[in-house]
């Protein structure tokens, strides 16, 4: 019992801290520069809303897939927004990411598809969950490399770690690492309890909202990047930069190939030349 009304004081938590966060970001106007996230606060409200009154409604199961449909369509639209501000200075490099990012959600949804085709059971409702399930997934999973790429390439785009956009990026890659494992855990036998492994899950979002609550209260810094770094990811803008104003009569595949060439070339001479400037 102590458990249960753990839970719920758990579930109480989201809507008070999202609503914190809602305010802080919209005195500090940081909702212009990351209206994505804002909506996702005030999406996770508004879902607490609905679903808390109609816990106990016949139809409450139908509510709350539907509720995790639009989260995670919206916390997709959160990582596309991380991925542009994290290259905001690189315009070549920005489309490409987006472009990625596109591709990667088409690639899911046709997986998506395929699987619901193949998979179809007697039971409509249980295919269509198991297919938000797979899409939610999927989500995490692009979440959890946001994270590690926040981690090995923020130096070289400038992005300090008292950066908002970092923050957003730890929080979600966190929750997304801990709720994946919940999920994986529920599928099979284990000692934890259904309860216990949902107190997991809500504990987590808890952490990821205070850890926005932290960079959105106090003051971040903003982009500055090192020398070295500085100059690679000019490098990067400007090979990608040509590619992309590439003539209609060359081959995008050949250019492509002779850029990565030149990109890598470029690094192993300057390798050499530190390597012999050290001895």
């Amino acid at each position: 019992m102590r458990l249960y009304s753990f839970n719920y004081l758990l579930w109480w938590l989201t809507p008070v801290l999202m609503a914190v966060i809602a305010v802080a970001m919209y005195r500090r106007k940081l909702h212009r520069d990351f209206p994505y996230f804002f909506n996702y606060t005030l999406f996770q409200i508004l879902s607490f809303a609905i679903e808390f009154p109609l816990r106990h409604w016949v139809n409450w199961y139908y509510v709350s897939w539907t509720l995790t449909a639009l989260s995670a369509v919206v916390s997709f639209a959160v990582l596309l927004e991380i991925f542009k501000d994290a290259f905001r200075p690189y315009e070549a490099l920005r489309d490409l990411s987006v472009i990625l990012i596109r591709w990667c959600a088409l690639v899911v949804l046709l997986v998506t598809g395929m699987w619901a085709v193949t998979s179809w059971h007697s039971s409509d409702a249980d295919t269509i969950s198991a297919a938000i399930l797979l899409v939610s997934r999927c989500v995490r999973m692009m979440q959890c490399g946001m994270v590690l790429f926040m981690l090995l390439f923020s130096e070289y785009l400038g992005i300090s770690r008292r950066n908002l956009v970092f923050g957003i990026a730890i929080g979600f890659g966190f929750f997304a690492a801990i709720n994946m494992l919940v999920v994986t855990a529920m599928s099979h036998h284990t000692r934890l309890g259904f309860r216990t492994l949902n107190t997991v899950n809500s504990l987590a979002f808890v952490v990821a909202m205070l850890i926005w609550l932290g960079y959105t209260v106090l003051p971040s810094t903003m982009r500055s990047a090192a020398k070295e770094a500085e100059q690679s990811s000019l490098e990067w803008e400007r090979q990608l930069d040509e590619v992309r104003n590439t003539p209609a009569g060359v081959s995008l595949l050949d250019t492509m190939d002779q850029t990565v060439e030149r990109l890598l070339y470029h690094r192993g001479s300057e390798a050499g030349v530190t390597v012999s400037n050290r001895r």
